[in-house]
């Protein structure tokens, strides 16, 4: 495959495990300057000493503005653009209506909305125009899920992120696009499934809801991050893509 983004600047946030960590090895490999996030020092060298190349991590809480910027700050002491940003970093658990703290609220909230809005926002100094910004979705922001209504609403807002800095951005031809997976075998879900043979079973069970019989692998994930950041689709703006195997399509 040639190589979309040789000599690209990326950044890419929650870039130590799963989708994040994918997708920052496939932009290295074809040829990225590649940026990735962590909150923990261990799991960020780990992560910087796999994908190799070029790529540098920078150890940070995206819900921390401080943290945001000083990820740009090091950005600026290698490189003066940014091609592409790719605002992953999120969580959450599960919590029942009737059993929502104002703790998981707010966590859940500063995590993958405060903390999304202001790492593309941080970065617009520094992104060329023309530049990709692709946001973590999910099939929870289109179709409910029990006792996970919080990070549900989280998802519906990132998506509409989209809809609206399309507008925002569009003298500056900065394209603006949604990835949203369903259910893929990253380590952050199996923790959310309660770890062994709990979260085997329950993967299990989503898998036969899933027109294609099977959970999605992180590498899968970052193919389509790839494509809505690369040239290839330089006329797909504003879009939500499920890569789910067709699980919100019944």
């Amino acid at each position: 495959m040639p190589s979309r983004f040789q000599d690209k600047v990326v950044v890419v946030t929650g870039g130590t495990s799963g989708i994040g960590l994918a997708t920052a090895e496939a932009f290295a490999a074809e040829g990225a300057s590649v940026f990735i996030t962590g909150r923990r020092q261990d799991a960020l060298d780990a992560a910087v000493r796999r994908i190799g190349g070029r790529i540098t991590g920078v150890r940070g809480d995206m819900a921390k503005l401080a943290d945001i910027d000083r990820l740009y700050d090091a950005v600026q002491q290698k490189h003066a653009q940014i091609d592409v940003v790719f605002a992953n970093a999120g969580g959450g658990a599960f919590a029942p209506l009737g059993a929502i703290t104002e703790e998981h609220y707010q966590q859940t909230f500063d995590t993958n909305v405060k903390g999304v809005l202001f790492t593309v926002q941080k970065a617009l100094p520094l992104l060329r125009d023309g530049a990709a910004i692709v946001l973590t979705g999910s099939t929870t922001g289109s179709s409910g899920t029990p006792a996970f209504s919080v990070y549900s609403a989280t998802k519906a807002a990132v998506r509409n992120f989209a809809r609206n800095w399309i507008l925002d951005l569009k003298d500056r031809r900065i394209r603006v696009n949604t990835i949203s997976p369903g259910v893929t075998e990253t380590p952050g879900l199996n923790e959310l499934f309660g770890g062994g043979d709990q979260a085997a079973g329950t993967r299990d069970y989503l898998a036969g809801l899933i027109p294609a019989g099977r959970v999605g692998q992180p590498e899968e994930i970052a193919r389509a991050v790839l494509f809505l950041a690369s040239d290839e689709a330089s006329f797909v703006n504003g879009v939500e893509l499920f890569a789910d195997g067709g699980q919100v399509q019944i």
